[in-house]
């Protein structure tokens, strides 16, 4: 069998202070006619990156909402994850030769990991490309049971064709696609029923829970961190769609007339993401030495509790993506009512509301322009971040999205049984 993740108990109810009691109710009302219903979630990696962190929250409010769910992990090698990792850059746009190796390095851990898959779940959610293919092999050997989701969390808005060509086969033979955003959705997709559905966050979450001023200065002061001088954070993998090297660029311009600004730069390095040291050392190189830029893993004990940290001691949270599905961070630095300024790209339009909650910026300059506006008006700051405390209270906590799921999946479980 896959190896499982365990997760701690959540409750749904305990959500109703932040999330409101109408939420609570509805999620509540959306499960009760898949109470009993057996639901295998799978994906790549049980730490590291936005599904993790989606499923370490859906599981156990699914669980507790008597809808029995397993998070299962596929099995993968060192060839395996550098293939998919050159698959996802290149669904982003990314050009790479897809070569009959990497799709037989691919197939190999697709089929092994096939005959793990248990026949028993009347509703499988398969979250991204890396396990897309295992419903092909199940359905050639005639051992495909249950209803059938594929999630994808990446943008599709301009994949590289030839990797494209090779996924869209297998995910037509789904029941049902997820989507972030309807530009998301390629036209040659005409197999499985469409959903539209954001991600989220959870408020009650390490990560997003309050904390402390106390708190906070002791998580600085472990990494050097003055908390007297400015701080602007960018929370994300060590990776070139994230674009840390032009982060370092948009500081360096900042501080030009900001002298003693700092930057931190912290995330976690994934097991499925091979290239992740490698872009780390680019950084690190590019830092050039420059004691106000701390570039921080979870390989120097960062958790959540120091990305909690890193987060409310910013003056300005940045994400300043060249591609994003989504962007989970952006939610959780408006969570904690700082105003965020994003590449102006893929979910992180979604999620800002430019000039309203933070601002939608196109390059390094861009950048540097609007943090240097955002540290000079201490006012602006704090509108903005009251506007996008409240924008992710309404449209991107966890209760709203496990909802959208439940009803997509009540509309699937009625047609299969018709």
């Amino acid at each position: 069998m896959l190896p499982t993740v365990p997760v701690p108990d959540k409750h749904v109810a305990d959500y109703a202070e932040t999330a409101g009691e109408e939420a609570v109710q509805r999620l509540v009302e959306a499960a009760r006619p898949l109470r009993g219903l057996r639901l295998l979630q799978l994906n790549s990696t049980a730490f590291g990156g936005g599904v993790a962190e989606l499923l370490a929250t859906h599981v156990p409010l699914l669980n507790d909402l008597g809808i029995e769910t397993t998070w299962a992990v596929l099995q993968g090698s060192d060839d395996y994850f550098a293939v998919t990792k050159a698959v996802h850059n290149a669904l982003q746009g990314h050009p790479v030769e897809w070569t009959p190796q990497m799709a037989a390095t691919y197939w190999e851990r697709i089929v092994a990991n096939a005959a793990e898959v248990p026949g028993d779940y009347d509703l499988y959610l398969v979250h991204d490309p890396q396990p897309a293919a295992v419903l092909r092999v199940l359905e050639e050997e005639g051992r495909r049971a249950g209803t059938w989701v594929w999630r994808c969390h990446i943008d599709l808005s301009s994949p590289h064709e030839p990797v494209w060509s090779f996924f869209e086969p297998l995910v037509n033979r789904y029941d049902a696609a997820i989507f972030t955003l309807p530009e998301f959705v390629r036209p040659g997709i005409t197999g499985p029923r469409l959903a539209v559905i954001p991600p989220s966050i959870d408020p009650l979450s390490v990560k997003n829970r309050p904390i402390s001023e106390e708190t906070m200065h002791e998580v600085l002061a472990a990494f050097g961190i003055d908390p007297e001088r400015p701080i602007i954070t960018q929370v994300s993998r060590f990776d070139p769609w994230k674009d840390p090297l032009g982060v370092i660029d948009a500081y360096r311009l900042v501080r030009r007339n900001v002298p003693g600004l700092q930057l931190i730069m912290a995330g976690s390095l994934a097991t499925d993401d091979p290239e992740g040291l490698a872009y780390l050392d680019r950084t690190e190189e590019h830092r050039a030495g420059d004691p106000d830029i701390h570039l921080l893993t979870n390989l120097q004990g960062v958790g959540d509790l120091e990305i909690n940290a890193f987060q409310q001691a910013a003056a300005v949270i940045v994400q300043k993506s060249l591609r994003e599905g989504f962007g989970l961070v952006v939610a959780e630095g408006m969570w904690k009512r700082k105003p965020v300024v994003g590449g102006n790209v893929g979910g992180i339009r979604l999620q800002i509301e430019d000039g309203v909650t933070g601002f939608l910026v196109e390059d390094v300059e861009g950048c540097a322009r609007r943090v240097a506006q955002l540290l000079a008006d201490p006012d602006l700051r704090a509108r903005m971040g009251e506007a996008a405390r409240e924008r992710v209270r309404q449209r991107f906590l966890s209760l709203r999205e496990i909802e959208d799921h439940l009803r997509l999946f009540s509309t699937l479980i009625g047609e299969a049984r018709n």
